[in-house]
């Protein structure tokens, strides 16, 4: 038997990977965290599977369901929003099931910050603009290291996604203000690809306004940067007078 870790991606039910589908509908035991994953996914089960809403459960609740599927010889799928190794809280688990002799497996997902640049036809790496991504997230519960705080982080100016942050924007903004200018362009998705996906757009000095103005506190992913301006330099990737390993420049 073997438990997958599977990422559901961050909300439309079609978003999961082909691998992870696959997965889903064979396994007879599915653990799904049912505060960010969608219902629909579990309709891919098989008739009859057992199911377990991990936001009620604790570490040592999930594990007892690993030891009986163990105990069982099934497979469960443990169903995380997005990637699960993004904030996913994989660890614990994945250390559980070494520590008990249980064969496990990470199956990547769509993550919410790469649906939101989807969602935006945006690039978040603009020659020119931005050759950086950071992800990342405010400082709440679980604490961030001094060195990854974000206004450490905003020296770059370089793209920055920001996780479980909406609730958080003050200090978002008294954060990254202290490198990025307060024109600098911000954009917050919240519940990106489910049916009410709802987008706001401002910069630095509006943004936190915007955000307590529509209600928008959890379930959201926060892009800074020039690159939403999309104002970049051409890509020298297809430029006719480039030369590349398949391509003669002209």
């Amino acid at each position: 038997m073997k438990i997958f870790f599977i990422g559901a991606g961050p909300g439309a039910p079609d978003l999961i990977t082909v691998r992870g589908l696959a997965i889903l509908r064979a396994c007879q035991v599915c653990i799904y965290a049912g505060s960010l994953v969608s219902k629909e996914h579990l309709a891919a089960l098989p008739q009859n599977a057992e199911v377990h809403n991990s936001a009620k459960m604790s570490l040592d609740e999930i594990g007892a369901v690993f030891l009986a599927a163990k105990e069982r010889n099934v497979d469960v799928a443990r169903l995380h929003t997005g990637d699960p190794t993004i904030y996913g809280a994989i660890g614990e688990q994945i250390s559980f099931c070494v520590e008990n002799g249980i064969d496990c497996e990470v199956i990547p997902g769509v993550s919410s910050f790469t649906a939101a640049a989807g969602v935006l036809k945006q690039e978040l790496t603009l020659p020119g603009v931005s050759q950086t991504v950071i992800l990342t997230r405010c400082e709440g519960k679980t604490p961030v290291p001094e060195l990854e705080k974000l206004e450490f982080l905003a020296r770059s100016q370089s793209s920055m996604c920001i996780f479980l942050s909406a609730g958080l924007i003050d200090s978002v903004v008294r954060s990254l203000s202290v490198h990025y200018p307060s024109s600098t362009p911000v954009t917050v998705i919240s519940r990106v690809t489910w049916p009410d996906q709802h987008i706001v757009s401002g910069d630095l000095s509006t943004i936190a306004g915007i955000l307590k103005n529509e209600g928008i506190r959890k379930t959201a992913m926060i892009l800074v940067g020039r690159f939403l301006l999309n104002k970049g330099n051409m890509s020298r990737l297809y430029d006719a007078s480039f030369t590349t390993e398949y391509r003669q420049g002209e």
